[in-house]
């Protein structure tokens, strides 16, 4: 098995409160379970994995060594301290590598030119930041880019159905869900305000507000 993410681990046989005096030691309590393995309490390297999954995301295969046995897994769950950040627990899920496996994947937006935003200060509005998909774990992407720039004007839009998926990857989400979208600076497009107005008009309404005056008696009371 080869991945450029790799974990070594030992089992942990200390478990509950005691685990305080592993963490002073530098070591980071974690557990796998999955395919073919009993829940299992181990320890890793804080450090070392610090440093490997600041690098990856929901999506990211890792190789996590456990006693000379190597197992392709996922990072399921994360745990850190509120204030200080730092890793307290970490859930690893084993994988099968000829088993689907669903997952959350990032959704990156390029955005170094949008025409909307150059040519009419739109404001970008985002829908989904990950989406849910399964697939075999050799098809796992880290990420599915995003390309903003064709966004063109306001109200234009990007769906679900627009990404380039990989081959091999079968979506979770409806097609139609909206992923990005050109919006005008305050929230509300001209097309939208247009429509709204000619409502309003149609049902006997001024689009001015209504200025409704009280006598300072009547403010008073």
């Amino acid at each position: 098995m080869s991945n450029e993410y790799i974990l070594e681990a030992t089992r942990r046989e200390v478990i509950g409160k005691q685990v305080k005096q592993l963490r002073r030691q530098g070591k980071l309590p974690a557990v796998v379970y999955g395919h073919g393995l009993e829940p299992t309490p181990l320890l890793v390297d804080l450090r070392d994995a610090t440093k490997v999954l600041r690098a990856v995301g929901t999506s990211t295969l890792l190789t996590l060594k456990v006693d000379g046995a190597e197992h392709a897994v996922l990072v399921r769950e994360q745990q850190k301290d509120i204030i200080t950040r730092q890793l307290l627990h970490v859930d690893f899920q084993a994988l099968a590598m000829d088993e689907t496996v669903r997952t959350q994947v990032a959704l990156i937006v390029l955005d170094e030119e949008v025409p909307a935003v150059k040519d009419y200060s739109a404001v970008l509005t985002v829908g989904l930041d990950s989406l849910e998909i399964e697939c075999l774990p050799k098809d796992l992407p880290e990420s599915i880019e995003v390309d903003a720039s064709v966004l063109k004007e306001i109200g234009d839009s990007i769906t679900v159905a627009d990404l380039p998926i990989p081959e091999g990857i079968t979506v979770l989400v409806d097609a139609d869900t909206m992923v990005l979208m050109a919006t005008a600076p305050g929230g509300i497009s001209e097309e939208e305000e247009a429509a709204e107005a000619e409502l309003l008009e149609e049902e006997g309404v001024s689009a001015e507000p209504e200025v409704i005056e009280k006598g300072k008696g009547e403010e008073e009371a």
